[in-house]
C-alpha cells in the first residue's frame, strides 16, 4: 500500500505541472491510472480510519455505560463490516486488466425481433448498472433490430474496476416470457450474448494496418445528427488471417472511429493471442458458446413466475423486475467467489 501511495502521489504532482491539461487527449491515461490506484488506496485508507475511530468509539460507550452508545457502535460494526466485505470481494480482481476499462457488446441471439427486444432490455439493465456504479458508458457501435430491439450494440464502459466486473457477465442469457410479438399471448425464449475485452494502454503486439487489416468506410446509421448520417465516418476493420471484423461508428469523425476500431481490435487480437497460451482463458473465453438453447450462464424467467437463476453459481433471485432494473451486483459478487473457489 505505501507503493501505491507513492505512485498516486507522483501521478497528482505530473497533473499540477504547467501545461498537463494542454492536450486533454494525452492527459487521460494518466487521469484514468490515477482514478484506479484511488479505488484501491481510498477505501482502505477510508475503512483503516473507520475501525480506529470504532476502537475510540467503544472505549467511550463502554466508560458511559449507555444503551443508546452501544447500540451507534453495534450499527457502526454492521456497517463496517459489509463495508470490508466489499473491500474483499475486490481483492479477487487481481487480473493483469480487472482494474481498467472496457468494451462491453451485446449480440441478439436465436429468436429473431423477440431476441433483438431481449438484447435491448439487457442494454437498459446493464446502463442502470452503470449509473448506479458510476461507470460512464459511450456508445461505439450499434445495429438496430428490422422491427424492434437492437441486433448488436457495443459500447465502452470507463472506471474502475469496470472489466473486473463486467467480464462476470460474459456468455449468453436467456428469457423466458410471454411474447408481446404473438397475437396468441404464446410463451417465448430469447437468446442474447454478452462480450467484454479490456481496454488496453499499450498493446503487446504488432499489427501491419497497411497489409494486416482491411478497412471499410460506410455512413453511420444510428443517431447522431445529419453529418454523422450524411458521411462515410463509420470505420469497419477486417484482420485479413483471423477474420475478426470490429467497427465504430459512434464520432462524426472519421479519424477518432479509426483510432478507437483500432483499439478495438487490438485488444480481440490480444485475447486470441493469450487464449492460445492459456488454457484456463481460452475456456472463459469458450463459456461464451453458441447463442442458443443449453448455452446460457443466466435464465431470467417472467412467465409463469418470476425467477433469475445463475447456471454457474446456482444462485436464484425471486424478483427479477428489480434484477432487470441494474440490481445485478450480487449476481456478480457471487461469482467472484464461486471463480476464486474454482482456482
Amino acid at each position: 500500500m505505501p507503493a501505491r501511495k507513492e505512485e498516486m502521489a507522483d501521478l497528482e504532482q505530473q497533473m499540477a505541472k504547467p501545461g498537463f491539461w494542454d492536450n486533454p487527449e494525452a492527459a487521460q491515461p494518466t487521469v484514468a491510472k490515477l482514478k484506479t490506484i484511488k479505488a484501491i488506496v481510498s477505501p482502505v485508507s477510508d475503512l483503516t480510519q473507520r475501525i480506529e475511530d470504532l476502537q475510540v468509539h467503544c472505549e467511550l460507550a463502554a466508560e458511559a455505560d449507555s444503551e443508546e452508545d452501544f447500540r451507534e457502535v453495534a450499527e457502526a460494526a454492521e456497517q463496517l463490516s459489509s463495508d470490508l466485505e466489499k473491500l474483499e470481494l475486490r481483492t479477487l480482481l487481481a487480473g493483469e486488466h480487472d482494474a481498467g476499462s472496457c468494451f462491453f457488446s451485446i449480440h441478439a441471439g436465436a429468436g429473431g425481433t423477440e431476441s433483438c427486444d431481449w438484447a435491448e432490455m439487457l442494454l437498459r439493465m446493464y446502463v442502470r448498472y452503470f449509473e448506479r456504479h458510476g461507470y460512464a458508458a459511450e456508445e461505439m457501435d450499434r445495429t438496430d433490430g428490422e422491427e424492434a430491439g437492437i441486433r448488436s450494440i457495443t459500447l465502452r464502459v470507463t472506471g474502475p474496476y469496470a472489466y473486473g466486473y463486467l467480464s462476470c457477465e460474459r456468455g449468453v442469457h436467456r428469457l423466458v416470457r410471454i411474447s408481446p410479438y404473438d397475437s396468441q399471448s404464446r410463451r417465448h425464449t430469447s437468446f442474447a450474448s454478452v462480450d467484454v475485452m479490456p481496454e488496453l494502454a499499450d498493446v503487446d503486439i504488432e499489427i501491419d494496418w497497411d497489409k494486416e487489416v482491411r478497412e471499410d468506410t460506410y455512413r453511420s446509421s444510428g443517431a447522431g445528427g445529419q453529418h454523422v448520417n450524411k458521411t462515410d465516418s463509420a470505420i469497419r476493420l477486417t484482420h485479413l488471417a483471423s477474420g475478426i471484423v470490429v467497427t465504430c461508428q459512434n464520432d462524426r469523425s472519421q479519424h477518432k472511429n479509426r483510432a478507437q476500431a483500432r483499439k478495438m481490435l487490438a485488444s480481440k487480437l490480444h485475447q486470441a493471442e493469450l487464449a492460445k497460451r492459456d488454457a484456463e482463458l481460452a475456456k472463459l473465453y469458450g463459456d461464451k458458446g453458441e447463442i442458443a438453447f443449453g448455452s446460457q450462464i443466466r435464465s431470467y424467467v417472467l412467465y409463469p413466475y418470476q425467477l433469475v437463476r445463475d447456471e454457474r453459481t446456482e444462485l436464484k433471485n425471486p424478483h427479477a423486475d428489480r434484477i432487470l432494473d441494474g440490481d445485478i451486483q450480487e449476481f456478480i459478487d457471487t461469482y467472484l467467489r464461486y471463480k476464486a473457489g474454482q482456482r
